[in-house]
């Protein structure tokens, strides 16, 4: 039987002393530098939440090569204990653009989450070369914690060049970021350890109609909109942005199913799992200006809900696409 991996799940209700206790972090000869302190060497816990994200995106590597390229990366402090999707996602696509040559850069990914990861342990990923064409290549790269896989993923690389082009316009009628709440705005009243969840992310989330954290306000649709980017500047590095974007793209897209059902993140016993995850870069968008997720899902029966999504850029360009498997139970699902 599949466990759920609890990669996306929030639980709104826990209590403080389930977060773990933050320690001084001795770094290690090699290990990005941080300005944070870690739970475990395996751990990253960051006064700066977008120096949290860049850490966990530098990989480490032996450089040693037999089958497979190795690589090593450290996760996200996470207050429930469990590795974030898209952090593990994100950071097996980085693996897999290290055995690739400059300008052949990541154009799809399929992924399955197999198991909770730890965030208080290490990663490190295997990735098997599977093709090199002239003007593509396929890599697979895994996920291990303790001898284990914990995330799969297959991903197909391209060399730029010219050909057919269209895109399916962005949806008219949504506010601007600008124009909506800052994300304290809906947290008020909130534990602070629940607070924690949504404050200590490196993103900047604002929903349209509004999130769902909580509870459900307007109609119960099958779809929203949501705009991110990261709390300030990143690098120049594109691959950097595209690895980010994957990070970005497990992030709000569960919400859809959950809002077509009046169900908030907040609900009693409410548990949320991804299955797996599918992702196609169009075109190359910075992460740190503003993006338009906009997300619907098709159907959800038999404890599992599908979600797709459309990234856009502010200017209206279509950036990525994205579908989503997830689990979704609740109490009375077991009556």
């Amino acid at each position: 039987r599949r466990r759920d991996s609890g990669a996306s799940a929030f639980d709104l209700n826990y209590q403080a002393e389930q977060l773990p206790r933050p320690r001084r972090h001795q770094q290690a000869p090699g290990e990005p530098m941080t300005d944070g302190a870690t739970n475990t060497p395996g751990e990253v816990v960051e006064a700066d939440p977008v120096a949290a994200l860049l850490a966990v995106l530098t990989l480490s590597s032996s450089g040693a090569r037999t089958t497979e390229d190795i690589f090593t990366g450290v996760s996200q402090s996470m207050p429930l204990g469990r590795v974030y999707g898209g952090q593990v996602l994100s950071q097996s696509i980085v693996a897999a653009s290290h055995t690739l040559p400059p300008g052949r850069t990541v154009h799809s990914m399929h992924g399955y989450f197999l198991r909770p990861g730890d965030s208080s342990a290490g990663i490190t990923f295997a990735v098997d070369r599977i093709h090199d064409g002239r003007s593509f290549s396929t890599r697979r790269t895994q996920a291990y914690q303790d001898g284990v896989p914990i995330f799969s993923m297959i991903a197909s690389f391209q060399d730029e060049g010219p050909g057919l082009e269209h895109a399916v316009p962005m949806p008219d009628g949504i506010p601007h970021a600008d124009e909506l709440p800052d994300l304290e705005d809906h947290l008020i009243g909130l534990h602070p350890m629940s607070k924690r969840m949504f404050t200590d992310r490196p993103l900047d989330v604002r929903h349209v109609p509004g999130p769902i954290y909580l509870h459900v306000d307007g109609e119960h649709v099958p779809h929203q909109a949501v705009w991110l980017r990261t709390r300030r500047s990143l690098p120049d590095d594109p691959d950097l942005h595209r690895a980010a974007l994957a990070y970005m793209s497990d992030m709000t897209i569960q919400e859809s199913v959950l809002r077509a059902h009046g169900v908030a993140w907040s609900a009693p016993g409410l548990k949320v799992a991804s299955l797996d995850h599918a992702m196609w870069w169009h075109r190359y968008a910075r992460v740190d200006e503003w993006l338009l997720y906009v997300q619907e899902s098709p159907s959800a029966r038999g404890g599992r809900g599908l979600a797709t999504g459309k990234i856009y850029s502010s200017e209206g360009i279509l950036v990525a696409s994205v579908a989503q498997e997830i689990t979704i139970r609740l109490p009375h699902d077991r009556d």
